[in-house]
C-alpha cells in the first residue's frame, strides 16, 4: 500500500524533520522519510476525506486484541496523549499518515509487530472564523 499525502502536509513534515536536533532524530524519522519518499503526493484539494492526514481524527482497531484507538494526528508541539492527540513522529503516527479508512496494515511498534484496521477517518471542520 502506498500512502497518499497532500502537498502542504509533506512540506510541513519535511520542514520539521530538517530542523530537528541530533537528539530528536529517532528511528521513526528514518521510517517517516522513507514513507514520504514512496508516497503519492497530491494537491491539497485532491486528497480523499477518508485519508489520514495532519489534523485528521481516526479510529483504528488492533486486530488480535480488538483494542480500539482513537486519536487525532498532530505535529509534535500539539501532541498530548491525555487529549488523544498523537504526534506524526510517534511510531503509530508514522504508520498511519497517508492511509485510508478500511485499509489494514502491519507495523512494527516498540511492543512488536501489530496488525491494524483503520475503522474511521474524519477531518476537522473549520469554524466560521477561519
Amino acid at each position: 500500500m502506498k500512502p497518499i499525502i497532500k502537498k502542504s502536509d509533506e512540506k510541513a513534515i519535511r520542514f520539521l524533520m530538517e530542523n530537528l536536533s541530533a537528539s530528536e532524530r529517532t528511528k521513526e524519522m528514518g521510517t517517516l522519510q522513507s514513507e514520504l519518499m514512496r508516497a503519492e503526493i497530491v494537491e491539497d484539494d485532491k486528497i480523499p476525506e477518508t485519508v489520514i492526514q495532519m489534523g485528521s481524527y481516526f479510529e483504528v482497531q488492533e486486530i488480535s486484541s480488538k483494542k480500539r484507538l482513537r486519536y487525532s494526528l498532530t505535529f509534535p508541539k500539539q501532541a498530548n496523549l491525555a487529549e488523544n492527540k498523537l504526534s506524526i513522529f510517534s511510531p503509530i503516527g508514522v504508520a498511519l499518515i497517508g492511509f485510508q479508512q478500511g485499509q489494514e496494515f502491519e507495523w512494527n511498534l516498540p511492543a512488536g509487530m501489530r496488525k491494524f484496521k483503520i475503522e474511521k477517518v474524519s477531518q476537522p471542520t473549520l469554524s466560521s472564523a477561519e
